[in-house]
């Protein structure tokens, strides 16, 4: 009973770490949540009052939220930096009050030079938005000169507080974070096999579901991996070790994802396209090739089955031979001999799995040295050799950063003055609704641009925090009527509406607007300035400040959706060149090249350009074709970095795996690949660039028949080409939407 109680604990661990990778959502909301706790129970033995107790929570909850260093030493500094800052904000603002010109001037100084500081990292950032927030506490609990000595206790004793709970009570190294990740991959990769084995098992009425399964937990793994990725650095013990890990969850990943797409095509009528896993509402395969039940399709579900548990099996719990003849058995199907008897697409599926189990053991390796080999097979020893192998290869040095913009071209500048021009907007019409609660429409204006990038983006943000404030205005009219003046009941409720904001907030920023918004009804309910009128008056002063936001988006300095899109879509396609042109060309016996960092450029520039197109892929836009034209080039784009990230990982493992050898070939197959990518990116910058898209015989022409004793590296060869011929495939699909012209074919 004690071994399935902790079995049944650590599925319910996986399920909480693969629904929030690194557990970062919940350290921030128990972190914030924890601050302003002690906070209060320190002011409540002081004896303060209920005005400086919410001065307090508020204060706590700046300081903790605002520091996003990831070394601790860092965040130590740029919290003690931050005291001062506050001290002086509030003092400017308790000195201002009774001075309405100055006051709404100064204001706006802060707002836009809180916005500029964003330029110099996040130590910038973070003093900037505490130096705002405490502006905007003395607001709104109408701070004056005569309180400011006890204010600066409070707001002392909440940046101790928060020290206290970020160091000693809810500490959190990039050690830990990374991993906290690390786990996450591993149930994400685990739920993913998991949807693989329902696509497999699918009917025909399931293959829509069972496809969007495998399309969510495709997506997800890509995202943990992302995550992990930007946590590397700090969290390693030094760059060798951040590489060896970024190349091992870069093999397990592209493994995975084969491993999906070998299964579609297993199920299917033909082979199945890479766009279909990418592409949400893209047909549906017909499911007519794999029988339902059979020995070969019974094996092959328990060996997902398998590699799901070899996949999910904590670090430590692997030692027995149980484990060890699973990953044995998996590994096994490496070799052609272990193949079972069946058809191709079959085989390739039992040789994605081969694959996906050696990806497991590599990270593994990686992450928790060495392993016990006294339970080896041929086919295990031969995959740690490969292992070994690559880990020798993997070396070298970051690339330098481009140059950055100067000027109003500075996109912390642009938005510095953006805001300043939003919020001066604000301040005048806030003034007309409200001349006690006008900084409403001030705040709203300053948080629509926050983590924004053009007109668009901060149409739909504008949009959703009017939703959640809506939302949370009828949930505080009635908490309110329900708490009355329950204070410790109201702060209890506050709590547990600051994690659900913190929890909540990356997934839905509509949420975490709501209960930003009750929980003010609530500290309203505590300063006894709480009505139905005041809550309605916050609607109104979001709703203006959302409107200025993108009165000014839209007129000072505009940077339009369109445009935006565009630039980001130029660097996916530069980032795209870069892989694609150094893979082939280390592949074809060139010189080694950065490919690992190319890749994670090119990840990263893409998640950039899915971020922006959010706008035009909103379900509420009217523009239905451009918004299914949006989706249909980024899931190309995916297409297009997925079969890239394959011949980078590849092109990676030379000159020492003993599989693997250079194929001058290769060269010219991605000759014609790397220019259709820069007549596409040059027809992007300027619409009336001259160049054509190259077409001509397929790439996978270039497979030579196979014959009895090929070389092993023959295959892995061919493999390439059948990845050169998917992104040649893609990158002429990619075209055809953004409108480059592609000669007829010759008849």
């Amino acid at each position: 009973m004690r071994a399935a109680g902790r079995a049944a604990w650590a599925r319910v661990w996986d399920r909480v770490a693969a629904s929030d990778p690194g557990l970062l959502r919940l350290t921030a909301g128990l972190r914030t949540v924890a601050s302003i706790a002690l906070t209060l129970a320190v002011l409540s033995l002081l004896h303060a009052s209920v005005p400086h107790l919410v001065a307090g929570a508020m204060s706590a909850m700046v300081s903790t939220f605002a520091i996003r260093e990831k070394q601790r030493a860092g965040q130590a500094v740029t919290l003690a930096l931050g005291l001062p800052v506050a001290l002086a904000s509030v003092s400017l603002s308790a000195l201002l009050n009774s001075r309405v010109v100055a006051g709404d001037v100064f204001f706006v100084l802060l707002i836009f030079g809180a916005v500029y500081s964003r330029r110099f990292g996040d130590r910038g950032t973070a003093l900037g938005l505490i130096g705002f927030q405490i502006y905007f506490l003395s607001l709104f609990i109408g701070a004056t000169v005569s309180a400011l000595p006890r204010l600066y206790g409070v707001i002392g004793v909440a940046f101790v507080c928060s020290a206290l709970v970020r160091f000693a009570l809810v500490p959190e190294t990039p050690t830990g974070t990374l991993d906290r990740l690390r786990r996450a991959f591993r149930a994400r990769f685990a739920q993913l096999v998991t949807a693989q084995l329902a696509l497999l098992d699918a009917g025909p009425d399931d293959m829509e579901k069972a496809l969007d399964d495998v399309r969510e937990g495709t997506a997800r793994l890509h995202e943990t991996a992302l995550l992990i990725q930007g946590r590397l650095e700090d969290g390693t013990s030094d760059e060798a070790v951040a590489r060896l890990v970024q190349r091992r969850i870069a093999d397990a990943e592209i493994a995975a994802e084969r491993l999906g797409l070998l299964l579609l095509t297993a199920r299917s009528a033909e082979r199945g396209h890479t766009l279909t896993l990418h592409l949400p509402g893209a047909p549906v395969p017909s499911a007519d090739r794999l029988p339902v039940r059979d020995g070969t399709t019974d094996t092959l579900r328990h060996e997902l089955e398998a590699l799901r548990l070899l996949v999910l099996r904590p670090v430590g719990a692997d030692s027995g031979t149980g484990l060890a003849h699973v990953r044995n058995r998996l590994l096994g199907y490496r070799e052609e001999e272990n193949l079972p008897d069946a058809s191709d697409a079959v085989q390739d599926v039992f040789r994605g799995i081969g694959e996906a189990a050696r990806a497991v053991l590599g990270l593994r390796i990686a992450v928790d040295g060495p392993q016990d080999e006294s339970e080896d097979t041929p086919a295990t020893t031969r995959s740690r050799e490969e292992l070994d192998a690559e880990d020798v290869a993997i070396g070298g040095s970051e690339e330098a950063e481009d140059a950055e913009r100067t000027g109003l071209r500075r996109p912390t500048t642009r938005a510095a003055v953006q805001v300043a021009v939003g919020s001066s907007l604000a301040i005048i019409g806030g003034e007309f609704l409200s001349s006690q609660r006008w900084y409403w429409a001030v705040l709203t204006c300053w948080i629509v641009f926050l983590n924004t990038s053009s007109t668009g983006e901060i149409l739909v943000k504008g949009y959703r925090r009017l939703l959640g404030t809506v939302l949370g205005v009828v949930a505080g009219i009635g908490l309110a009527g329900l708490v009355g003046h329950h204070t410790w009941t109201a702060f209890a409720l506050v709590l547990l509406f600051i994690f659900a904001m913190f929890y909540t907030a990356p997934l839905s920023y509509t949420l975490m607007s709501f209960f930003v918004t009750a929980m003010l009804g609530l500290l309203y309910t505590l300063l006894h300035t709480y009505s139905a009128s005041v809550l309605v008056l916050r609607i109104e002063e979001t709703a203006l400040g959302a409107a200025c936001g993108v009165v000014a988006a839209a007129l000072v300095l505009p940077v339009h959706t369109d445009r935006r899109t565009n630039e980001l879509l130029g660097t996916v396609l530069a980032r795209l060149t870069d892989v694609t042109e150094a893979a082939v060309d280390q592949l074809s016996g060139g010189a080694p090249a950065e490919l690992l960092d190319k890749a994670r450029d090119l990840d990263q520039a893409l998640a950039d350009l899915s971020a922006s197109t959010q706008p035009l892929t909103h379900p509420i836009t009217p523009l239905r074709a451009r918004r299914d034209t949006a989706r249909f080039v980024v899931a190309l784009l995916e297409t297009c970095a997925y079969h890239a990230r394959y011949l980078a990982a590849t092109a990676e493992l030379l000159p020492t795996h003993p599989s693997i050898a250079a194929d001058p070939r290769l060269r010219d197959a991605g000759h014609r690949i790397v220019h259709n990518i820069g007549v596409i990116g040059a027809h992007v910058a300027d619409g009336d660039a001259i160049g054509e898209i190259e077409t001509g015989p397929s790439i996978a022409s270039l497979l030579r028949p196979g014959t009895p004793g090929t070389p092993r590296y023959g295959r892995v060869t061919d493999r390439v080409l059948r990845h050169l011929q998917r992104l040649d495939e893609a990158v002429v699909g990619l075209a055809r939407p953004l409108g480059v012209p592609i000669p007829a074919p010759s008849k």
